[in-house]
């Protein structure tokens, strides 16, 4: 997939509630050593504060590069700067309607554009429920023009231990479609290893 790229990845985290997603996967990009080139929205500096009573300032600083989320001059606004793709975590309705139309109104959606007609890996965490019609005729779009829509659904066959363990599942999971791997993912052995794990993690506590 990283096709010889440098091992680099645009992290979009936009209004829609759901910021820890766009935080934990910041944080585990930054320990597999991924080069990470993030963009808040406007909208998510109120849910990262709201949620998390987080600035973006402190995101900021774990980030290799930020860019200005109205910056459509930025590196990942062209083509021609490899990336291994774009993870949008979360990601809103309104910016994935924008993609899904071609609008690119802010540096979100063009590097998203981008990503897409590079034919490079494009995740959305779109967070939202229920769905209209609408919002499902968006989704089949955009997977039509090749993004994957990833909703974070928690997969409780895991046995989360936590809200940080399922956060930390899903975040995992996402990263595994860029062919991240991190240590948060407890991988599916089969019906017996999972009951056989879960009895040594009761043990364990």
């Amino acid at each position: 997939m990283n096709d010889g790229a440098t091992r680099r990845l645009v992290l979009a985290i936009t209004g829609a509630s759901g910021a820890i997603y766009g935080v934990r996967a910041l944080d585990a990009l930054m320990r597999a050593g991924v080069e990470t080139h993030l963009v808040i929205s406007r909208a998510a500096h109120l849910t990262l504060a709201q949620e998390l009573s987080r600035r973006p300032a402190e995101l900021a600083a774990q980030a290799s590069v930020v860019h200005k989320v109205d910056d459509v001059g930025a590196s990942i606004s062209s083509g021609s700067f490899r990336t291994m793709g774009m993870l949008i975590a979360p990601c809103s309705v309104r910016t994935m309607s924008e993609i899904a139309s071609g609008v690119t109104s802010s540096l979100i959606s063009r590097a998203a554009d981008v990503t897409l007609k590079e034919r490079r890996r494009l995740v959305l965490m779109v967070r939202e429920t229920p769905l209209h019609l609408g919002h499902l005729r968006t989704m089949t779009a955009l997977s039509e023009m090749g993004a994957i829509i990833m909703p974070p659904v928690p997969a409780f066959y895991a046995v989360p231990r936590s809200l940080d363990e399922m956060v930390d599942h899903t975040v995992g999971r996402a990263l595994d479609l860029f062919d991240i791997d991190t240590d948060a993912v407890r991988r599916w052995n089969g019906m017996a290893a999972s009951r056989s794990e879960a009895a040594d993690d009761a043990r364990a506590q």
